[in-house]
């Protein structure tokens, strides 16, 4: 049997264990066997919802939660969780099952302390930070931890941790988040220009995997193939929805479940090092730079094919 690969926690910490079971399959520290908790705002704009959901159905990692926020494109946190709502019923109403009931969190942007000290912020305590706190603690496994993917602000996940340090002994967090540069990547636009104190705690503090690798998600679900979704309500819903996917590869959020849930998703990975707390006014999280020693995972390449067939393989099996 093939080692696994322990990761310590510690940000600068390089040491792993032998725990006797398989390493992490892929370029990245978890994998399909890893629990997700999804977390985001609308329901309409990418398909990160309906993969999670397809591939938590067909092999992939157990759905855990769903955390939804308000951002400043969806400020209506209302319209949100109701998009949601709608989705995970027609799943249900589909036959699909592991499907949770989307947890609505209410929590502002955090406010970086007037010392710039992480310990020194004022948390919300949300309702999104408890479930992750709660979810991680029932799940979480010291070489399969709890994996949250976010394709929003990552308040709650700092949130989590200035409630309780140790969820980031039992977290590893994926965002579909940035942009590449020369050096790395910068924690702006989409997602990281939503919350920069946010960015920064959760870079310090966590495993951190940034996904960069956007495609168009116009070709997930072509309308030339709207007739080849199942005749059920799991079908019926994105066919729905897919005049309103935006035409926006920033807005796949969806790379996020495609990075951990098919190990050939990510095809270029290198490790990276934030640069440290962003200054008072940032507008977007720190720079990630290359380091090869970093504790920070980035991902600039990607293959979505296979992932976009095995989402309408699983489509295609469901009662």
């Amino acid at each position: 049997m093939a080692a696994a690969l322990w990761l310590c926690v510690a940000p600068s910490c390089t040491e792993t264990r032998d725990l006797g079971t398989t390493v992490p399959h892929g370029m990245l520290p978890v994998d399909e066997r890893n629990p997700i908790v999804l977390l985001n705002d609308s329901a309409t704009d990418n398909w990160q919802g309906e993969y999670a959901i397809a591939f938590a159905n067909g092999g992939g990692p157990k759905l855990a939660a769903i955390i939804i926020n308000s951002s400043g494109p969806w400020p209506d946190i209302d319209t949100n969780v109701a998009g949601w709502r709608a989705m995970v019923q027609a799943a249900r109403d589909a036959g699909m099952t592991g499907v949770p009931d989307p947890t609505t969190s209410i929590g502002a942007p955090l406010v970086r302390p007037a010392d710039g000290q992480l310990a020194s912020t004022v948390p919300n305590r949300s309702e999104g930070a408890r479930a992750i706190l709660e979810t991680s603690a029932q799940l979480s496994l010291p070489y399969r931890p709890l994996v949250v993917v976010t394709g929003g602000r990552l308040t709650d996940v700092a949130d989590a941790y200035l409630m309780d340090p140790a969820v980031a002994d039992r977290v590893v967090v994926v965002s579909s988040l940035g942009t590449t540069t020369a050096s790395g990547a910068a924690m702006g636009p989409p997602n990281g220009e939503m919350d920069p104190w946010a960015d920064t705690i959760v870079t310090a503090s966590f495993r951190f995997v940034q996904v960069s690798a956007y495609y168009d998600q116009l070709t997930d679900v072509p309308a030339a193939k709207l007739a080849n979704l199942p005749a059920n309500p799991f079908g019926a819903w994105i066919a729905a929805k897919q005049p309103n996917i935006w035409n926006l590869a920033q807005a796949a959020d969806q790379v996020g479940v495609m990075a951990v849930a098919v190990p050939d998703f990510a095809t270029a990975v290198q490790r990276v090092s934030a640069a440290g707390p962003v200054a008072a006014g940032a507008t977007s999280g720190p720079d990630l730079t290359a380091n090869a020693n970093g504790p920070a995972w980035l991902v600039t390449g990607s293959a979505p094919a296979a992932a976009i067939q095995r989402f309408w393989d699983i489509l295609g099996a469901t009662p």
